[in-house]
């Protein structure tokens, strides 16, 4: 009886694994290999167009500096203050996350500050690569 009670928890655990694979899939839906195709150099334009009324590459402003912003941790760039949920979300900024922000920030971090979003997918995609670019330099 007690191996096959093991069985059943191990199966249990396989499918709870599972299903948290697939839900952090769904909150993240578009796979690293499609920004493969971003333009980094539109991005730089869509960044300056769009981006720059609250943020600085090398100042904060309304929002904070953004250069090196891939692959930092939310809510802790030097001499900003950002909101609670900010602080304490322990997300690092990468593909899929800033995409996810620049989507729909409260969906990604409720109550965080930010209202501004980008509805076209190719062109988070291009404002990413961009944001990348920089911080790898």
């Amino acid at each position: 009886m007690m191996l096959r009670q093991n069985s059943i928890l191990s199966w249990m655990v396989g499918v709870a694994m599972a299903t948290a694979l697939l839900s952090g899939l769904a909150i993240f839906p578009r796979a690293s290999s499609a920004y493969a195709s971003a333009d980094a150099d539109r991005g730089k334009q869509l960044f300056e167009k769009r981006c720059t009324g609250c943020h600085s590459l090398d100042r904060n402003e309304e929002g904070p500096r953004l250069r090196g912003v891939y692959g930092r941790q939310a809510g802790k760039s030097p001499g900003f203050t950002y909101s609670a949920a900010l602080q304490s979300s322990q997300l690092t900024w990468n593909d899929a996350s800033l995409d996810k922000w620049l989507m729909d920030p409260d969906s990604l971090i409720p109550d965080n500050g930010m209202e501004f979003y980008v509805a076209n997918q190719d062109e988070r995609a291009d404002i990413i690569s961009y944001l990348k670019k920089l911080s790898t330099k």
